[in-house]
């Protein structure tokens, strides 16, 4: 697949631009099929990120890869069964219909891996002594190139490809270079890459859409959770979400990760409530995070609309400034200055001598936002929800302030990453009894107004962004006006036949026939 293709091009490139004469082999071992506990039960298996960047192979486990340097050339390695297995999970991978599906140029079996890599790794060290004896030069000894490195949203490390007799490479193995590439790599996303993340938000952001449609007082949570997936796997072959759906009404919003385990989705929803729902479905490994909030009820209330209106103002105004060279940190600041407008606009904040600009950036300096929006404003997303890079090696570094330290990265934005842009507004009690008891916060509060929102719970708006050369684009396509999302909860037509809202950015678009045809949306 040239997606594929592509990606192990632009790997093979930072590694000879890291040292321009690299030889060697680089090995990554692919996921894994487990079992849950001490159980034969088999999770539906996902393949690793890594592995999947370079080599696709989704419905392939226990697999390893091979990419030699410098010429690029792709060899896979997948597992070969016996009959009782064969009976089990159908006949092994014929390795000729591997090669023409996934675009590499050699495919074996794991077993023969050990041998191919002691050969190629010989070949290419009489290549180096050779060229070495025809220039009367020293040249590199040819490396065989692991993956090993921390992911910062984690904290965990990927995991060098392992094998019975790996310690035979031990004086040739490198455990540095790799990582710090592919990761920089993922990190900008090609047109292939675009394309593929555009068809998830279609698919994720029409069955949105649905729930939305469908939400009404008296469901269960997990009912708007399930039909979300029933959408994205009946009509976008999506049997991957692309993590833990959070369907949180009312006070359960104050959890920002609602929908785990011990917070199941399983509340009844109420009429005075605003479902803040967060959900994305994964196609072929790549993410989708998309966050819709509006009224259980149909109709807003008062306050419901005025926190909703300055989050999406928020979301408005950091669309309208996301371009390369900005930083992240900026991005996030603006976040909290709308929302932060937005509360004084509604009672809850006070800007004691009238004007609201200078109050709010004295409500920033005293870290106010936090308060109120206790997460980073994003992150960068692609095969991974939180993708990688974003406090890499040379990367500005995490900062220290409350909100700020919440960012998953702090980079000056470059053309070609793919974001979320996520502001919030929450009433979360700890949180404002803290800022409460703060001599720095508590001045800011009408106390009395406050308790009108305890136990609101909170509203998110969550789109995935393309950055373009001179600005961004919006891949995803929900309801975002309040008119929009009123229209869509009575059954109105989505898409609709204008753009109320043309600030948004949205890249109007819709999967015909197995293909994204860009739609030409007028604006009203």
């Amino acid at each position: 697949m040239a997606l594929y293709e592509v990606n192990r091009a632009r790997v093979v490139q930072a590694m000879l631009e890291e040292n321009s004469s690299t030889k060697g082999l680089i090995l990554l071992e692919g996921g894994k099929q487990t079992t849950r506990y001490d159980t034969d039960h088999e999770p539906v298996f996902r393949q690793e990120s890594y592995f999947h960047y370079l080599f696709g192979a989704s419905q392939y486990s226990d697999c390893y890869g091979v990419l030699s340097l410098p010429d690029g050339e792709a060899t896979l390695f997948v597992p070969t069964w016996g009959v009782d297995t064969e009976t089990m999970c159908g006949p092994s991978p014929e390795f000729e219909l591997v090669k023409k599906d996934l675009g590499v140029e050699r495919v074996f079996g794991v077993g023969d891996m050990k041998a191919f890599v002691e050969k190629e790794m010989k070949r290419l060290e009489e290549e180096r002594e050779e060229q070495e004896e025809k220039k009367s030069g020293e040249t590199s000894s040819p490396k065989l190139f692991l993956l090993k490195g921390l992911n910062s949203d984690s904290g965990n490390f990927a995991t060098p490809a392992h094998f019975k007799g790996i310690e035979t490479f031990k004086d040739v193995r490198d455990d540095d270079t790799l990582f710090k590439c592919i990761a920089e790599c993922r990190v900008t996303k090609s047109p292939a890459e675009v394309n593929l993340l555009r068809y998830t938000n279609w698919i994720s952001s029409m069955a949105h859409v649905e729930v939305m449609r469908a939400c009404k007082p008296g469901m269960m949570e997990y009912q708007l959770e399930s039909l979300f997936q029933h959408h994205t796997y009946t009509h976008g072959g999506c049997r991957h979400v692309s993590y833990t759906n959070i369907c949180a009404c009312g006070p359960n919003a104050n959890i920002l990760h609602y929908g785990h385990a011990g917070r199941p989705n399983s509340s009844v929803l109420k009429s005075n409530q605003i479902a803040l729902l967060d959900m994305g479905a994964e196609y072929h490994c790549y993410a989708s995070d998309i966050t819709c909030s509006y009224p259980v009820s149909g109709t807003f209330s008062v306050d419901q609309r005025s926190i909703y209106e300055s989050v999406l103002q928020a979301q408005v105004s950091i669309l309208g400034k996301l371009k390369p060279g900005v930083t992240w940190v900026e991005m996030h600041r603006e976040a909290e200055r709308e929302v932060l407008k937005g509360l004084v606009k509604c009672g809850v904040l006070i800007a004691d001598d009238g004007d609201i600009e200078k109050a709010v950036e004295k409500m920033l300096e005293a870290d106010l936002g936090a308060i109120f929006m206790p997460h980073g404003m994003g992150h960068l997303i692609g095969i991974d929800t939180h993708d990688v890079g974003g406090y890499a090696d040379g990367a500005p570094e995490r900062d220290t302030r409350p909100g700020l330290r919440k960012l998953r990265t702090a980079r000056f934005i470059e053309e070609g990453m793919v974001l979320t842009v996520e502001p919030g507004c929450y009433f979360i009690d700890p949180l404002l009894d803290m800022a409460l008891s703060d001599d720095r916060q508590k001045k800011f509060f009408d106390t009395d107004r406050l308790k009108d929102f305890r136990g609101f719970g909170g509203v998110r708006l969550e789109d995935d962004v393309w950055v373009t050369a001179d600005g961004c684009e919006n891949l995803t396509l929900c309801p975002r006006s309040p008119s929009e999302v009123l229209d869509v909860m009575k059954g109105g037509a989505w898409p609709p036949e204008n753009d109320v809202l043309p600030e948004l950015k949205r890249a109007w678009a819709m999967c015909k026939e197995g293909k994204m045809k860009m739609l030409d949306m007028k604006v009203a």
